[in-house]
């Protein structure tokens, strides 16, 4: 693991002077409102809090974000290996960004994340993709002042995806939401799952110093957010590559335990792997209202030998015992799961095993994956691949079971009062708002009397403002059950 120390850091911002001071030379006050740019992120909250990073620096060299995409003098596009969707949105939207290159040649278009650490992909992009500007790895994020200096007064194409594991403090964050800060306590991972590209992409595990992750808890809530999440790849293993200083968290147990004693109102985190969850950590749980009554604990197959076979070291036995322990621990936990179907080798005996645990376990709601071939893993050269109908089918029908148990959990809360966390307006009706509840149910819920509101809530049109609500606590009445959701009615606003 390479530490990056403060010399790189103010080597880094001598590049981002620099580059303030040529743009103010090139154009006087008034005359030019300042290079603008747009971020695309694809894939996990990870990602995303790259991409906040990303902004912070931007924003610390004078740039500002874009309206749209259309508008930016600068796009970033953080990409993901791990889903194959976000493959292909990637090379579809730089089809689609050749023709802005040419109608605006001094457009900069850089790509960074995950999938650039995959050698392949960054070939694709030299042999396919020639107007590309920049490219770079998610272990690199912190040499933007440098690499961008590099593009803008030297006019090269920079292909700098580092391979050494970086750890790195100390870097501006333009978040970008207000009910939620993302903050990351460790990188990498050192699971080798079968079907997982990411050990590869994103290097092995690298905790934070707790101090310094305590630190920025107590900024953001210095700043008003409600709600954190904790993130890494497996957020259990925290710690384990770090000295034990005496009177410091030394495991993911402790440091839970030190970010509610801060007083934030709402910690999440996300992902729990099951073979690293202990007795400490399920009672910290318990003993801490602050933290989130749900645990996002991903499966991926019910069947011991599949498990086996994706190298996840625990049973399903051992799973449905977490599960119990922690639901006795916490009553009212709600947990998540990650399923995939179709790995290779998976009989119908296999898929039968996984549905049965799913009735077992009754997952409150899950995200469920047609297995698909990753570059780069054992899994994809495993022999007894499974065929895409056989796969389909499959998936239909977890999805049709899953879908039945998600409805149940939610049928469960209605008629309850509970504080809901506003996220902001619907994405499909800005009369209504949406958000949370502390054990993660999405609810989407209308106001019944806009008088509830002050004015400084309210719209010219009379409707909820709900980018000025975001981040607002609202007593909810849940009225109606959907499988994905729940409605209901705000009876008043809290915080």
């Amino acid at each position: 693991m390479q530490i990056i120390d403060h010399l790189e850091i103010e080597r880094q911002n001598r590049f981002v002077e620099q580059i303030r001071l040529d743009h103010k030379s090139h154009h006087p006050p008034g005359t030019n409102p300042g290079i603008r740019y747009a971020i695309r992120t694809y894939g996990c909250q990870l990602n995303e809090n790259d991409s906040e990073k990303l902004a912070g620096q931007l924003h610390q060299m004078g740039f500002l974000p874009a309206e749209t995409i259309s508008d930016a003098d600068l796009i970033i596009l953080n990409t993901c290996s791990v889903r194959e969707n976000a493959d292909n949105r990637l090379f579809g939207n730089l089809g689609r960004l050749k023709q802005r290159k040419k109608e605006n040649p001094d457009l900069i278009i850089a790509i960074c994340g995950c999938k650039m650490k995959q050698a392949e992909h960054v070939e694709r992009i030299k042999r396919s993709y020639p107007f590309v500007n920049l490219v770079f790895g998610p272990q690199d994020i912190h040499k933007l002042p440098e690499m961008l200096y590099t593009c803008l007064h030297h006019q090269e194409k920079l292909y700098s995806v580092g391979d050494q594991d970086t750890l790195v403090e100390g870097l501006p964050i333009l978040r970008s939401r207000k009910f939620r800060a993302l903050i990351s306590i460790m990188y990498g991972c050192n699971n080798y799952c079968t079907y997982c590209i990411v050990p590869y992409t994103r290097g092995r595990e690298r905790s934070r110093q707790p101090a310094e992750v305590l630190a920025e808890v107590r900024a953001v809530v210095a700043d008003g957010y409600q709600e954190i999440m904790l993130l890494g790849q497996n957020v259990n293993s925290y710690g384990k590559d770090l000295e034990n200083r005496s009177g410091q968290p030394a495991d993911f147990a402790e440091l839970l335990a030190a970010v509610a004693e801060t007083g934030i109102y709402r910690i999440r985190f996300m992902t729990s792997h099951p073979k690293d969850i202990s007795n400490r950590l399920l009672e910290a749980i318990a003993q801490y209202k602050n933290i989130e009554p749900h645990l996002h604990l991903p499966i991926q197959s019910g069947s011991n030998r599949i498990l086996e076979r994706m190298n996840r070291h625990y049973s399903r036995e051992q799973f449905i015992e977490i599960v119990r322990r922690a639901r006795t621990l916490r009553p009212g936990l709600t947990i998540s799961t990650d399923i995939i179907v179709g790995f290779p080798g998976e009989q119908e005996d296999d898929f039968a095993q996984t549905l049965d645990l799913m009735n077992i376990v009754r997952f409150d709601s899950a995200f469920t994956f047609q297995y698909s071939q990753r570059p780069g893993t054992p899994a994809a050269e495993m022999p007894d691949q499974i065929p895409a109908a056989v796969i389909s089918e499959r998936f239909m029908r977890l999805l049709e079971l899953q879908n039945r148990h998600s409805l149940e959990s939610n049928q469960a809360m209605i008629g309850r009062r509970v504080e809901v966390l506003v996220e902001g307006a619907s994405q499909t009706d800005t009369a209504i708002l949406s958000g949370r509840t502390a054990c993660n149910k999405l609810i989407n819920f209308r106001i019944p009397d806009l008088n509830m509101l002050p004015q400084s809530y309210r719209l010219k049109n009379n409707q909820p403002n709900g980018c000025a609500l975001e981040g607002r606590l609202a007593k909810v009445h849940l009225c109606r059950a959907k499988t994905f959701s729940i409605e209901g009615e705000m009876e008043m606003l809290l915080l």
